[in-house]
Formats: C-alpha cells, structure tokens, sequence
C-alpha cells in the first residue's frame, strides 16, 4: 500500500490492540454525550421543563435517523476493513468511491422523508399540545441538516476502517465544544429558543465534517480519487448496499421500538416526559461506550477477516466482552450511586414526581448492562464476518419484544413495564444471536 495505515489490527496482542483502538473511539462518543447533556442541560435550565420536554420528544426520533446512518455507513466501512486486512488498494479505493456516493444518494432519501413526515410522527408519538410547536420546530432544523451527520459518519467510518479511530475524536472534540459556545449564543442573546439548539447542532456537526474530510483527503491517499476510480462499478455499489443497507434497517429497527416506548411516556404526561428525558440521557453513558467498544470490534474483526486471521478473531472477541463486563459494571454502579441528582442535572427545582419517574427508570436499566455488552459484541462480530441475517433476525425479535413489553405488558404494570422493555429486547435478541456466533465461530479454519 502506498501509506502506513495508523493502527494495524492485524498484528499484536488482540486485548491490548482492541483497547488501543477503542480509548480514542469512547473518548468520541463520550464528547458527543457530553454535548448532548449540554445541550439539554442548557435548554432546561434557560428555557425551563417545557422546552426540555420538547427536546426530549424529539430525542428517540432523532436517534432513529442516526442509528440508520450509523448501521449503513458502518457496513460500507466493514466492506474497506475486510478489504484493507487483505492489502488490496484497488479494492480500498473501490469501497471509498462507492461510500461516498451512495452517502450522497441516502442523504437526499433521508432528508425529504424526514422533514416531509414530522406531522405524522409527532402525531403518532402522541406528543402533548404545549410542546407540539416547539417540537416541530427542533425536529425540521435537526432533517435539515441530516446531511452533516451521513457524511461525518461516513468518513468517521472510513478512518476506522483504514485503522484511524483518533481523528474522529479530535473533531468530534471541536464539534462538541463548538456545539456548547452557539448552544449558549443562540439561545440566550439571540432569544432563538430551541430552534437555536437545534441550528447549534447543525452547524457544529457541518463544520466537523467539512474539516475531517478535508484533513483525510489530505492524509490519505486512499480517499484521493482520480478519474474513473470515481466510477466504482454496479457490483461493487450492491455489495455496499447488501451490507449496508440491512444495518441501516438493523439499527433503526431498534429505534422503532424505542419510538413506541416514548409514545408510551408521552401519554403519562409533561413529568413522566421530563423525568423519563433526564433518565434516558445520562443512560446514554453505558450506551455510547458500548458502542464504541462494538465499532472497535467491527473494525478489528473485518480487518483479521480479510486477512484471514481467524484465531485471533476468536479470541479478540473474547477479550473484547470481558473488558466491555468490567466497564458496564462500573458505569451501572456510577450511575446508581447518582441517581439522586440525575435531574437536577437538568431542571431548576425539579418535582417529586419528576424524580421518581428518573430513578424508576435507572433502577429497571442498569442492573442489565451485562447483556447490552454481549449483543454489541457477538451482533458487530457476526456482521463483520459477512453475516447480516443472524443481527437483523435478532433485530426484528427485539422490535417485537419491546413494542410487546411497552405497548402491552405497561398496559397492566405501567412505567416500569415501559422501562423494562429495553432489557427484555436485549435478552431476547441474544437468544438467537449467541448460538449463531458460536456455530460461525467453529466453522472458521483453525489458523
């Protein structure tokens, strides 16, 4: 190849390379929670529980698109691992040019379905009459610029697929930051409300993307096409887009769920909304780590598959889940030990009624950390081997299980069935993934 990639996942002791690589990649997504707290964090303490419950109706609609952003530009990124462990450049440049241009393709797609169908997801989501307006408003701001978010993605994907998963969090860094200083600007002095959170998010995240590109264009030669590497050809484009698209369908497909779990909230009312909001983001801590540590597995995975290394995927994937064991049990004692001052975090003088839907909903979450682990772990393995039936099958099992649990069961037990439906979709998912990844896992050569 014509340049050293910045981290080999091919060579090294597999625990010691995998934390390497996953410290920059939680680091990044830790920076993004950070701002995600700030911006609520400022919208409740300067706009008061009514915005912030705006803000929280849009949350899991938000997540939505970017869980299908982040399944299909992960796939694509699968596609250049595999082909950067086997050391075929031409391959490489093939999988960055089809990247790129299916990203462009997706980001018009999502854009238009998304600000054409706010009405009828806040409809569906049974969202209040007193934070409808303000609702709508984040929620069109934020389609808008779902173009940012694909292609800072997609080249995030492309960095770590080529062994980079530093530069990511460095602009994500400066997004994040960025994201804190307009937060405040166009909420404040310029009276914008949550349009102003929104549009701070906006710009922040565009501003990431256009330098990261631009440094990685710079860098790497990979990612400089010329002529007709701009052409990748049709196979190549469907090969992307079987993997891809799936994990794009994959990710939202949980998201639906979730999306039916606020539905269930926001018929409790404003409090239920607040405190369910004020739970759910500081959940997200656990949830972004996890995460991180599964990109860190795709990568290493895809990598040791293309070179056909699979030993080491064996016991990479072993290791991964332990260290992964170890942190989801240090984050849930965290976060129960806080759990009074969840909400303060958030809400000025914060209602009883406020804090007791937090705590229930930290108390019926955490205590099942160790089985988000295992499905980020076994799921991302499975889908960087080329397996995309076993995670979406899980995917849809889990759909099921969750609209089952927070549409039925919270019927007869209410908010805790509600809060429950996300541990039993984990479990339930894992009761089909587990046996795959094993069955996979001995069919592998013993090499």
């Amino acid at each position: 190849m014509a340049e050293r990639l910045s981290e080999n996942l091919i060579e090294g002791t597999p625990w010691k390379v995998i934390a390497g690589f996953s410290i920059p990649v939680i680091g990044g997504n830790l920076f993004q929670l950070f701002y995600t707290l700030a911006d609520t964090i400022i919208v409740g303490k300067t706009l008061g529980a009514d915005s912030l419950a705006a803000v929280g109706a849009t949350a899991t609609i938000v997540y939505f698109v970017l869980c299908f952003v982040q399944g299909l530009t992960g796939g694509f990124g699968i596609l250049l691992g595999q082909a950067v462990g086997a050391g075929k450049k031409k391959r490489m440049k093939e999988c960055v040019a089809a990247s790129m241009w299916l990203s462009a393709v997706f980001t018009i797609l999502i854009t238009l379905v998304s600000c054409l169908s706010i009405h009828v997801i806040l409809r569906c989501l049974n969202t209040p009459k007193d934070i409808y307006s303000e609702t709508y408003t984040y929620l069109f701001i934020i389609f808008l610029g779902t173009g940012t978010t694909v292609f800072y993605n997609m080249i995030s994907n492309i960095l770590r697929a080529l062994g980079d998963s530093r530069t990511p969090l460095y602009f994500l860094i400066f997004s994040s930051l960025l994201n804190i200083v307009l937060d405040i600007i166009l909420i404040v002095p310029c009276h914008m409300g949550v349009a102003g959170a929104a549009a701070a998010t906006v710009i922040s995240q565009l501003l990431a993307a256009v330098f990261c590109i631009i440094y990685t264009f710079k860098k790497y030669e990979v990612i400089r096409l010329k002529g007709r590497q701009w052409k990748p050809e049709w196979v190549v484009l469907v090969r992307h887009i079987k993997l891809g698209l799936p994990m794009g369908f994959q990710m939202s497909v949980m998201c639906i769920g979730q999306l039916a779990m606020q539905a269930a909230v926001n018929r409790l009312g404003t409090s239920a909304i607040a405190g369910y909001t004020a739970a759910s983001k500081v959940d997200q801590l656990p949830v972004l780590v996890d995460n991180a540590v599964g990109i860190t597995i795709a990568n290493y995975v895809a990598q040791n598959y293309g070179a056909g290394k699979f030993n080491r995927i064996r016991q990479g994937v072993k290791d991964c889940f332990l260290m992964l064991t170890a942190l989801n049990f240090f984050m849930g004692a965290l976060l129960l030990l806080g759990q009074s001052h969840v909400v303060q975090l958030f809400i000025n003088q914060p209602t009883e009624e406020i804090i007791l839907y937090a705590k229930q909903y930290l108390w019926m979450i955490v205590p099942f950390y160790l089985f988000l682990g295992m499905l980020m772990v076994y799921r991302t393995a499975l889908q960087s081997v080329g397996n995309a039936w076993a995670p979406f099958g899980a995917c849809i099992i889990e759909l099921f299980a969750r609209l089952s649990c927070a549409l039925g069961l919270s019927l007869v037990l209410g908010y805790k069935a509600i809060c429950f439906s996300t541990p039993f979709a984990w479990i339930c998912a894992l009761i089909l993934l587990m046996p795959v990844y094993f069955y996979q896992s001995r069919k592998m050569p013993d090499r």
